[in-house]
């Protein structure tokens, strides 16, 4: 499923075709995602100008003064910026057109992504109104963790990856975050410390900016032919080397199963 960082850079390798551009159609050829697809966004959206596209967690938002697209990737979807008059295959299932001759195509092989409208504060949908703040942003930081974490028994992990918490901290980014924090995944999240919290809170920021980063490299140009994101490559210091030596002391990396997930930490760094 593609995470906060992939849906990052999604958003601003398509902001430059989309910003200030205006939809001349919307083509819908199956309205059958996750949530059907309104048929009425055919009549709305054309003639809109399209004035921003931001994130909100792993949603997209592409705002006109009508209203707002709210765009979901779900488990294998991807977006592709190309000529309006490319012939669509299989999994295309959408079309916004552009008054630049190209088009913005939605594929979803598996269909569970979404495409809703919204003509209210897309902050107050059902879907986006009690996630947690973003955690490259401003309202994040150890302190608020602390606060949320009183008295909590739940594993610091699954605490984490509660979107209600914090969005975006997917599987990866949690086990990566709490080795660099020297925390071990399953302490209950209401008996960490501020000061290790605060810790938390800065290895989370830095294992997503640099997954950012490292996606601005390789989900290059959404204008080519293929139109697959190419996830980003990036240097894991535990996810997936169970059994292989910790870069800090070399000891071997454990993996073991928590919340239904897998897990991957230092039994000796990680405390």
């Amino acid at each position: 499923m593609p995470e906060l960082p992939e849906v990052e850079t999604t958003r601003r390798d398509i902001e430059p075709h989309l910003l200030g551009r205006t939809v001349t159609a919307v083509r819908i050829r199956n309205r059958k995602l996750r949530w059907p697809v309104s048929s009425a966004i055919r009549r709305i959206l054309p003639g809109q100008r399209i004035t921003g596209v931001r994130r909100r967690a792993k949603y997209l938002l592409l705002e006109t003064a009508a209203g707002t697209v709210i765009l979901h990737l779900g488990m294998s979807g991807s977006l592709r910026v190309l000529p309006a008059d490319t012939p669509a295959e299989k999994h295309d299932h959408l079309d916004i057109v552009l008054d630049s001759g190209r088009a913005l195509r939605l594929r979803d092989p598996r269909r569970f992504g979404t495409l809703l409208w919204t003509t209210s504060d897309p902050g107050r949908h059902k879907l986006l109104r009690t996630l947690g703040p973003e955690p490259l942003g401003d309202d994040f930081d150890g302190d608020y963790l602390f606060a949320k974490a009183r008295k909590r028994k739940v594993a610091i992990k699954n605490f984490i990856m509660n979107s209600h918490i914090v969005v975006g901290v997917g599987n990866i980014y949690a086990s990566e975050s709490l080795f660099l924090a020297r925390i071990h995944p399953q302490r209950a999240a209401g008996r960490i410390t501020r000061v290790r919290y605060a810790a938390l809170a800065k290895a989370i920021r830095k294992v997503l900016t640099a997954a950012i980063q490292a996606g601005g490299t390789t989900l290059r140009d959404f204008s080519r032919a293929d139109g697959e994101p190419g996830y980003f490559r990036q240097h894991l210091r535990v996810y997936g080397r169970a059994g292989k030596p910790c870069e800090r002391c070399g000891t071997a990396i454990a993996t073991r199963l928590t919340g239904q997930r897998s897990t991957y930490y230092c039994p000796h760094c990680q405390h």
